[in-house]
């Protein structure tokens, strides 16, 4: 995308200005989504990005610039201004060495969706429309969504560094909104992949509309949710979005090295359950949050978060690296070239335990069962969170019974992570967008059932 020469050159003039270390990233990127609206397709776009990013290190000071600007004399513009800005050292006798570093890759693309016609993309989202749409009469508004994207990146740095990566993303997101006397309530489901096309094939397209539909109708029916402080059985899947707001923001190094986090300076502690163990995986194939190396070109890799209770590692960014003093773990990443990276996310799960979920709700007198989670919002230095329940049941003597509306779950991620007291086998991930200040990315959540002993819910007392 650019030449080694031009690339040395934007490297060389960073430094030759000041700062001790430079960086350039490189993006072509194309990006296709439709949206239909009650079985006809109300907007579509598409289109091409190109850009590249330029940053320098100065100790653990950085500076960040970019621009679609593509000409030499541009380029190495903004390069001079990026190491005037950082100062100091000047590095006049620079010889660098690019290696283009070739990667195993584990995310293999069978059919590209450039290649596929855009009437074959609709008529999946018209299945997806007409299995959520005729699932209930109750069933009154459909918004069936499609995205997808391609996007070739080429990371370079002072170091002699030099990798590609091509990342593919599909997605479907399903909205279904039930209404019955006056009451309206709205069921989701999103699943996505790093593949192409055939990730159709994959999953039962169908099924997925019904998923949604099937949230609101049994919410729009609902009593209101119970308040106060009760046992939550919380289901695998995407209810691993509370780990990922509450604990794994908390164990990246934006927060961590800055000193702004619950668990900075706790490694090798024990922070959670002995039944609690977690990982961040960027390797897992075509999963919607990977990707062969990150957006430094470090490769991705499994990293252990929290082993049987105890805090064994974070996630970690080059310049996060420097103020911890700790070697960066593949978890840089980016939205696009107009953000510099920093430490986030890939797949963050909790890791299966001995339990059978029949077993837990059988093992709950009586609580609150979150079938499916929704958004919520936290503060890493604290830990606190509150999130939506989309689809909640009551449990009385050890059953699901009725369903409820309107709960939320409200604690702090350091002392949630400690009241797990079950956890199932049944794992499964489900796919989300995760925003930070490097812009918002792909990332799965996941874990099995797991039981909180205690949690406050937010909902109506009887």
């Amino acid at each position: 995308m650019l030449s080694k020469d031009l690339i040395s050159e934007i490297i060389g003039t960073v430094l030759k200005h000041g700062g001790d270390f430079a960086e350039v990233f490189v993006e072509k990127r194309y990006t296709n989504s439709f949206e239909m609206k009650n079985g006809d397709l109300e907007a579509a776009s598409s289109g091409n990005t190109f850009g590249i990013g330029i940053r320098g290190f100065l100790g653990t000071q950085a500076v960040y610039a970019y621009t679609n600007e593509l000409s030499r004399e541009s380029l190495l513009s903004v390069a001079k201004r990026v190491g005037e800005a950082l100062g100091e050292i000047k590095i006049k006798d620079f010889t660098l060495n690019l290696t283009e570093k070739k990667y195993e890759n584990k995310h293999v693309v069978l059919v590209y969706p450039d290649d596929i016609t855009k009437r074959k993309k609709v008529d999946v989202m018209k299945r997806a429309y007409g299995s959520a749409k005729n699932y209930s009469d109750l069933i009154k508004q459909v918004v069936v969504r499609y995205w997808e994207y391609n996007q070739k990146v080429l990371i370079a740095n002072s170091e002699g560094v030099f990798a590609e990566d091509n990342r593919v993303r599909t997605r479907l997101m399903i909205s279904a909104v039930a209404e019955e006397n006056g009451i309206m309530e709205t069921g989701f489901y999103g699943p996505g992949a790093g593949m192409g096309f055939e990730f159709f094939d994959r999953i039962d397209v169908e099924e997925a509309g019904k998923l949604a539909a099937r949230t609101a109708v049994k919410m729009v029916k609902a009593e209101p949710a119970p308040a106060g402080k009760l046992p939550v059985v919380i289901a695998n899947e995407f209810g691993g979005v509370i780990f990922h707001e509450a604990v794994g923001h908390a164990l990246e190094a934006t927060s961590v090295a800055k000193g702004a986090s619950v668990f900075a300076g706790k490694l090798g502690q024990k922070v959670a359950a002995e039944c609690v163990s977690a990982v961040d995986d960027g390797t897992i194939p075509n999963a919607w949050g990977s990707t062969n190396i990150d957006d430094e070109g470090t490769p991705t890799r499994r990293n252990l978060l929290i082993e049987k209770g105890v805090l064994k590692g974070y996630m970690i960014d080059k310049l996060g690296g420097r103020r911890m003093n700790m070697e960066p773990t593949g978890s840089a990443r980016r939205q696009d070239y107009t953000f510099a990276p920093t430490s986030r996310m890939t797949n963050t799960f909790i890791l299966p335990g001995d339990n059978y979920p029949e077993e837990i709700i059988a093992n709950t007198e009586y609580g609150l069962y979150a079938k499916r989670m929704g958004g919520g919002s936290v503060n890493p230095a604290t830990g606190e969170f509150n999130f939506a329940v989309n689809e909640g049941y009551l449990i009385e003597n050890g059953k699901i019974t009725k369903p409820v509306r309107g709960a939320t779950l409200i604690g702090k991620g350091y002392e949630i992570i400690q009241k797990i007291d079950m956890v199932g086998n049944d794992i499964a991930r489900g796919q989300g967008m995760c925003g930070s200040i490097s812009g918002s990315i792909p990332a799965d959540v996941g874990q099995p059932t797991i039981r909180v002993s205690e949690i406050i819910v937010g909902g109506r007392n009887k």
